[in-house]
């Protein structure tokens, strides 16, 4: 299976979204990137159907709030987007401190996953760092999570946070296999400080050896801060996934 076309997280870009939707989309397309990941999804869908077909992008993979009830209404705004795989971003902190809870959350996101399979879409997790930072009996919470989760729920793992929280994200990435279906992309000095990210390539992150580890995985730039031209930013992370065989 070949590596899906690497895409870019549109929270990087949220101001300039905010401000010029058209503008930033046909922007980031101009840099070379064919898709997109958008961001709360259910609110933006109306927005984005227009801009992302005029910026000619599509928006393979999605973030949008899926656990609590209101994965009906997520579903519905992937039907109009385009998007195929929906990834539910963040669940706090609490909610990973038992083998009990995650569990529970793993259950729960399973259970969505069924639903939305239903009707032609995949469902995943996309982590921060407190995932992989809480441990139970020893493991990460999140490696608990993977191994309660059904056979249809997919994992977007953010490389950056599982640096930070104290995983090593190649080895990771070994022991999660083939569930990880999206690599989440960024540098800097591994640390929760987000204005000190930098470009892939540029930090400490061994970025080249992520990507082997996950060769069919799609790569996902993302900034969640950048002091820098934010564009710039972007174009030199791009540059540096394409120097190690990635497609755009």
């Amino acid at each position: 299976m070949p590596r899906p076309p690497v895409s870019v997280q549109l929270y990087t870009v949220r101001d300039a979204l905010a401000a010029d939707p058209g503008a930033t989309l046909q922007r980031l397309a101009d840099l070379g990137f064919r898709c997109v990941e958008p961001f709360g999804l259910t609110d933006a869908a109306e927005t984005l159907r227009p801009a992302l077909a005029a910026a000619g992008l599509t928006a393979p993979t999605s973030h949008a709030t899926l656990l609590g009830g209101v994965h009906e209404a997520a579903i519905a705004a992937a039907a109009r987007v385009g998007v195929t795989t929906l990834i539910d971003p963040y669940v706090p902190e609490e909610r990973w401190t038992t083998r009990d809870d995650v569990a529970a959350l793993a259950a729960e996101l399973t259970a969505v996953a069924r639903i939305a399979a239903d009707h032609g879409l995949q469902v995943g997790y996309h982590n921060h760092w407190w995932e992989l930072e809480r441990r139970i009996d020893g493991t990460p919470a999140l490696e608990v999570f993977a191994n309660a989760l059904g056979d249809e729920v997919v994992l977007e793992l953010d490389t950056y946070w599982s640096a930070v929280g104290g995983v090593d994200p190649v080895a990771l990435l070994g022991r999660l296999g083939e569930r990880v279906v999206a690599l989440h992309i960024k540098d800097g000095p591994v640390n929760r400080e987000i204005e000190q990210q930098l470009p892939a390539g540029s930090g400490a992150m061994p970025v080249a050896e992520i990507l082997a580890a996950a060769p069919t995985a799609r790569p996902v730039i993302e900034f969640d801060a950048y002091a820098g031209d934010l564009f710039e930013g972007i174009a030199a992370s791009l540059a540096a996934v394409r120097a190690r065989g990635v497609e755009a």
